[in-house]
Formats: C-alpha cells, structure tokens, sequence
C-alpha cells in the first residue's frame, strides 16, 4: 500500500511546485526529495533504473543544450532584431501574421520554452509601441507554444521522451507529422482570426524606425543544427545540440555579450533535476494501479477509432496530470502497436495540452512572462479558444495522420 502511494505524493508534490514556481533551490529540495522516497519504496528494480537512466539522460541534456542555444541567440541580439521587425508592421493584421509565423518557426527550432519566455516579451513591447491590444498577440505565443510543437522530435520534451520508443528518424518524424502540423496551424489561425476580428481591424500605424540587421551568426549555428539533426539520425540530439550551445557559448563569452553566470543559469539545471525526478516517479506509477488503470483503457489497436480513442486519453491525461507525465505514463503502453499510435498519444498531449493551464508548463512560464513583461493574462481567452480550438484540432490531426500514415 505505502509502495502505491509513496509516487502518487511525489507527483503530487512535484506539480504543486511546478505550479508554485518557487526558487530554483527549492525546487531542486522537492526534486530530490520526491525521488528518494520512490527510491525507498524498492518498487523499481536495478534494471528499472538503469532503463529511466539511458533513456531520461540524454533527453535532460538536449534540454539543458537547447535552452543555451536560445539564450545565446536572445544575448546576440536575436530576439530584439525580431522585435523591431514586428513593430514595423502596419497593420494588427500584417503583425499578427508575422507573430504567428515567427512563433510557429520558433517553437519548432529552439523549442516551446524560447517562444514562452523569449518572444512574448518582444510581442508584447511592439504591440505596445502602437497602443493596439495585446490579447490576440500575446494568446497566439502561447498556443503556439503547444500546436506548432508536432512537428519535430526536438520542438517538445515530449516528443523527446516518446522518441526512444518509437523506431522512427528524425525525417521520417517530420514527414509523418507535417500535414497534422499544417492542419492545427490553420485552425488556430483561424479560430484567432474570428475570436479577436474586433482587436485585429484597428486602424494601422505609422511605420517605426528601420530595425536592425538579423545576427548572422546564431542564425548560421542554428541552421548548420538542424540539418545536423536531419542527417544524423544515428546521433544522440543531444550532441548535435551540445556542439550548437558550445559553439553560441564560447562565442558569446568571447565577445562579452554573456558571462558565465548568465551561462550557468541559461541551463536551469534545477528544472532539469525535476525532469529526471519526474522520470523516476511516473516510472513508479506505471509500475502500480494506474498503469494497470490505463492498460485496461487504452484501445489495443491501431485502426482510426482506436487512434481517436488513443489521442483522447493522451488529451484528458494532459489536463489531469500535465503533459510531461501523460508522455510517461502513456507512451510505453501504446509502443507495442507501432510508431502511429504513438504519434497519435503525441497528437492529443501536445495539442490538448493547450486546453487548460496545468495541461503544460509552458502555459505556467507564459503566464509568468506576460506578468512579468506588463501584461495581463485573460484567462477566459485562453480557455475559451482552448475548448473552441483544440477538440477540433485533436480529431483532424488523428484523422490526418492516419490517412497520410497509411500513403507514405
């Protein structure tokens, strides 16, 4: 009995600090402390362990490298140089096309932490500058942030944590995903497009000053990543990754545009402690009644109503527990029926993860930064565009998926 209740705390203990968002060191306590009591309990085995290790490591390190490269990117003038190109849009129209593009383009390469945290800001300050709302901007980083996500392995933890159980390259990911991705993408388009039609027909502005240059550099690095994601598919992503961060590192270092403590806290190693802390605990709620739980649930098929019912547990597992656990717990369950399954448990995660604020915790930091940056939050927008939008998008990527699955 204490064996089963001993994780379900722990969890309990690591999203309330989550939600929390206290100092780091506080964090790294609760981490710490949550997966030494699963640890106490004995309920995963030596091999258990050595599992969670050779699959969570790798995962945590690309995290960690991945969140360098953006903040080097922000210290190179990356994200300022963009901002003043959105501020030059004439219209709410034209900027809210180019926020869109540039929050979808993001979330893919630099992950949906960088859009959350580093574009908000800059979305935020060229709204401002031409005294339009903010809501359709603002709300369109952080949907975003979760939708535009699918694409590739590296665009969310998620995908990380599913990729060890699916036997798939990082090409074959993208093809498999893309039309689902285009899919999503229109219906948030879409559904912002009528939600704020008010907001987006104020009169246009005057154009502002002539921005920046784009730094080439990080821009180069970033592009010279990607690709090396794409053809070494043999590769950790996690090396190719290191290297970029290495590389965007050493550089910032050198020409002062970051010290080594910026360095150190662009890692958020505590964050990455809760990460491996998570791993072990939801490992130990597999290991109990709820992953028997969810066994009995889960459809034992790959046809298209066992795809939907796959996607919609991915979606309430979500909003229940939060994405990163829902990705542990349902994953290894739906592996054994192929990659497409698979794909179909990231669908309703990544996109139903959209629907409520403890569906990510992205939607906690996006939250967090538009505070932080002056805004105000609306949380009857967020809602109301997540329980408009995300059934929709849900069942059309599912539906997608299975028919592109079935022609490529």
């Amino acid at each position: 009995m204490v064996a089963e209740l001993v994780p379900m705390v722990a969890l309990v203990a690591l999203l309330a600090t989550a939600y929390a968002h206290p100092p780091e060191w506080v964090e790294a306590v609760v981490a710490i402390t949550a997966a030494g009591a699963v640890l106490a309990t004995g309920t995963l085995t030596a091999a258990d362990l050595g599992t969670e290790r050779r699959h969570l490591l790798p995962v945590v390190g690309f995290l960690v490298a991945i969140l360098v490269v953006a903040e080097c990117c922000r210290a190179a003038g990356l994200f300022a140089a963009i901002g003043e190109r959105l501020a030059r849009a004439g219209s709410p129209q034209a900027m809210f096309a180019l926020v869109f593009a540039v929050a979808a383009v993001i979330t893919v390469v630099l992950s949906l932490d960088a859009t959350v945290v580093l574009l908000t800001p800059v979305v935020l300050a060229a709204t401002a500058a031409h005294g339009w709302s903010d809501r359709p901007f603002q709300l369109v980083c952080v949907r975003l942030a979760n939708v535009a996500s699918l694409l590739l392995p590296i665009s969310n933890l998620t995908n990380l944590l599913a990729l060890p159980d699916l036997d798939l390259s990082f090409g074959r990911f993208a093809l498999l995903m893309a039309p689902v991705w285009v899919l999503a993408l229109a219906v948030e388009y879409a559904g912002h497009r009528v939600r704020f039609r008010r907001q987006l027909a104020a009169p246009p502005a005057p154009t502002t000053a002539p921005a920046r240059p784009l730094p080439r550099f990080p821009l180069v690095v970033v592009g010279l990543m990607l690709a090396g994601f794409a053809v070494g598919s043999e590769i950790d992503p996690f090396w190719v990754a290191g290297a970029a961060a290495l590389v965007l590192a050493v550089r910032g270092l050198s020409l002062g545009e970051l010290g080594p403590g910026r360095v150190w806290s662009a890692t958020h190693a505590p964050f990455a402690l809760f990460v491996l802390a998570l791993g072990l605990v939801v490992a130990a709620l597999g290991e109990g009644p709820l992953g028997d739980l969810l066994d009995e649930v889960l459809p034992h098929e790959d046809g298209l109503l066992a795809l939907l019912g796959i996607a919609a547990v991915g979606l309430v597992l979500s909003n229940v527990v939060n994405n990163l656990p829902a990705t542990l717990l349902l994953v290894p369950l739906v592996a054994p029926l192929g990659p497409v399954p698979v794909l179909a448990s990231l669908i309703g995660i990544n996109l139903g993860s959209s629907m409520t604020w403890s569906g990510s915790l992205a939607n906690l930091l996006w939250r967090r930064t538009v505070a932080r940056s002056g805004g105000r939050v609306s949380s009857r927008d967020f809602h109301l565009l997540g329980l408009a939008l995300t059934p929709l998008s849900v069942a059309g990527g599912v539906v997608v998926l299975h028919l592109w699955s079935a022609m490529v």
